[in-house]
């Protein structure tokens, strides 16, 4: 494998115009860096932590890696820029691919630098934030000419890198490169990954933050979107925030954030700019209300397959729309309407049922960062009037369509969806699976074909194993009671240790564990077909309605199915899923990471077991190791299960 080669010169970039990128496979990349010719870029040679105020970018040199070598490549994204599959030599190629998208070689015309940005975390402002462990390479012109910014997640430190490395590491990196494909492959507007690239370089961390670090390797992760630019980026202006006494490093920049607007509306909306032209406000307040519009519906378009993004902060909201940056993600396995995915989340505020509300309200802080620029009285009028009623529409929309309700929308259908959540919820339902298993239920069924139908559906629901786990109490009964003790003996410190919400939860968990103590097998098969049975009839009345309204009823079957198949997944990224890969890819076995990007290409098509989907053994070129062979055996199960128990005890921060 390529060793780690010295950087060249800092490229200065060129002023205008494409510039071809080097020899071998990536040599047809051309590019037009038109962010850094747009925006304010702060040039000084200090690359320690920093602030860096007046400017939107900065600066920086990817650290070069020990041995790059290449976990897996996305060849639908590469595409993007113009990259096709290597079609002779592939080991040179992916040599080529890990040593320039390492960050250990620059290609000609990349200009590498550090976005600036602030941002709203957990609620509150943090202040400079920036980009502490990504680079932006450039910008490469696609075979269309549309224009896309290429960045390595993880290539060393930044001015932004606070107290941290600026590295990632192979278990986030692969979590990120599946995941951004998976999105795309499932339809939602998300950023695109073309490479993951690990090295034996490491670095130490503390996973669970628990006091037990551990080495891990240095992994880059080649991210691909039109921009990167984020709600956070419009945050460098604020003034010092009266919570947190900080501020942003561009305060009284008025100058600097009309140059933002004019460079992402003109770039990213240039029909918008065209049509106001002459009214910056009016202009302003149709961008507002146009990326009002696409967070609603990707938020739905979240809702819909069951995708938790775990750190909605503002800093991790897209300008342009697009699901970014995947850190303590999840995709739902067992329905649960207060689904927390990310462990540090302590208080739920990225609940599952939480981010359609979130999102916004990180409008809302996006509104106050476009002042003076766009008056917040219209832009707060924007976001009640479209915000809500454009993620209703979409939602619904949707979930007519995991139904294969196609003929008719009803004022009904919205508590047939609330209904069926809330059924999968008492059943503890597969959120994928019940969905994808919907479109083989038939309007005309006899009676043992729904007891089949029924057999099948429940078989997707919680085991009452799986429900004493999932309901298991967490914290000490010591605890518990010290803390309703100290709710009503001192409020004032109890809020600031705990909260009612968490303490009734809680409650309610010891309440279903003991239940659950007497249920047997038998019990809880019952009671769930008794409640999808309740469900089913009224499903069965709504599509008989659909078929009364068309005149062919086979037609109308045929594309009732096709549609539902083209919107329920067979397949997401479980977390389990994502482990297995991980794990072997920690064994030096890559064979299933690619595994699982070729099965996530296609998330709606039948495909064989998970063992059955591998490459080539020529192609792949990786041997696995005892552990691997070890992992093997863990992972029998097909792509499509439900979790198994030992799956419940994953836990992303």
């Amino acid at each position: 494998m390529q060793q780690p080669a010295a950087l060249p010169a800092r490229p200065g970039g060129p002023e205008g115009g494409a510039q071809a990128g080097g020899g071998g496979w990536l040599g047809a990349l051309r590019f037009d860096n038109l962010a850094l010719r747009s925006l304010p870029v702060d040039a000084s040679e200090d690359g320690g932590p920093r602030a860096v105020p007046g400017a939107c970018f900065c600066r920086v040199r990817p650290s070069p890696l020990q041995n790059p070598r290449l976990v897996a490549m996305s060849l639908p994204a590469l595409a993007l820029l113009g990259l096709e599959a290597p079609a002779a030599d592939r080991e040179a190629a992916e040599a080529e691919a890990a040593l320039y998208f390492s960050g250990n070689r620059l290609l000609a015309g990349s200009e590498p630098a550090a976005h600036c940005y602030c941002g709203h975390q957990f609620g509150s402002f943090a202040g400079q934030l920036g980009d502490g462990a990504a680079m932006y390479l450039g910008e490469v012109l696609g075979p269309r000419g549309e224009r896309w910014e290429i960045q390595l997640k993880g290539a060393g430190l930044t001015p932004f890198s606070r107290q941290a490395d600026g590295r990632k590491v192979l278990r986030s990196s692969i979590r990120e490169f599946l995941c951004s494909e998976a999105m795309f492959h499932l339809g939602i507007p998300t950023t695109r990954a073309g490479t993951c690239v690990t090295s034996d370089s490491k670095v130490v961390r503390d996973i669970f933050y628990d006091g037990n670090p551990k080495s891990e390797r240095c992994t880059v992760v080649l991210r691909i979107a039109s921009t990167f630019i984020r709600f956070g980026s419009f945050e460098i202006f604020k003034p010092t925030d009266e919570y947190t006494g900080r501020k942003g490093p561009s305060v009284n920049r008025n100058d600097i954030r009309i140059q933002m607007l004019d460079y992402v509306i003109s770039t990213f909306y240039p029909e918008i700019q065209e049509a106001y032209s002459d009214n910056s406000i009016q202009r302003n307040a149709a961008f507002f209300k146009e990326i009002t519009k696409r967070t609603a519906r990707l938020v739905a378009e979240w809702q819909c397959v069951g995708f938790c993004h775990g750190v909605l902060n503002t800093d991790n909201m897209s300008i342009v729309g697009l699901t970014i940056d995947y850190g303590p993600f999840g995709f739902m396995d067992r329905y649960d309407p207060e689904h927390i995915c990310n462990g540090s989340d302590n208080t739920g505020r990225y609940a599952y049922n939480k981010q359609p509300e979130i999102c916004k309200w990180n409008l809302g802080k996006l509104a106050e960062a476009l002042v003076p620029e766009l008056p917040l009285e219209i832009s707060e009028l924007i976001l009640e009037e479209e915000y809500d009623a454009e993620f209703e529409k979409h939602y619904l929309q949707k979930m007519r369509k995991k139904l294969g309700l196609i003929q008719l929308e009803l004022e009904e259908d919205s508590k047939l969806v609330s209904e069926l959540l809330e059924t999968m919820h008492l059943t503890g339902g597969d959120f994928t699976n019940i969905f994808y298993s919907l479109s083989s239920f038939s309007v005309d069924s006899d009676a043992s074909k729904l007891e089949d139908f029924l057999d099948e559906l429940t078989s997707q629901c919680a085991s009452v194993e799986e429900l004493k786990v999932a309901f298991k109490p967490q914290m000490d009964p010591r605890q518990l009671s010290m803390m309703l003790m100290l709710a009503q003996s001192n409020p004032q410190l109890f809020a600031l240790i705990g909260t009612k919400a968490n303490i009734n939860k809680e409650l309610e968990r010891i309440e279903q564990f003991s239940k659950l103590q007497q249920l047997t097998a038998a019990d809880l098969l019952s009671r769930n077909k008794r409640h999808w049975k309740e469900w089913l009839e009224k499903y069965r009345v709504r599509l008989q309605k659909e078929i009364e309204s068309v005149s062919d009823a086979d037609a109308w079957n045929t594309d009732h199915v096709k549609v539902m198949n083209s919107n329920n997944p067979k397949y997401i990224l479980r977390n389990y899923i994502a482990q297995n890969a991980i794990e072997a890819a920690e064994n030096g076995d890559f064979s299933e990471v690619r595994n699982v990007l070729k099965l996530l290409e296609n998330p709606f098509q039948e495909a064989e077991d998970l063992r059955e989907v591998k490459e080539d053994a020529e192609e792949e070129g990786a041997t696995a190791t005892a552990a691997a062979c070890a992992q093997e055996t863990r992972s029998r199960l097909p792509y499509c299960s439900k979790p198994p128990l030992w799956a419940s005890e994953l836990c992303v921060t």
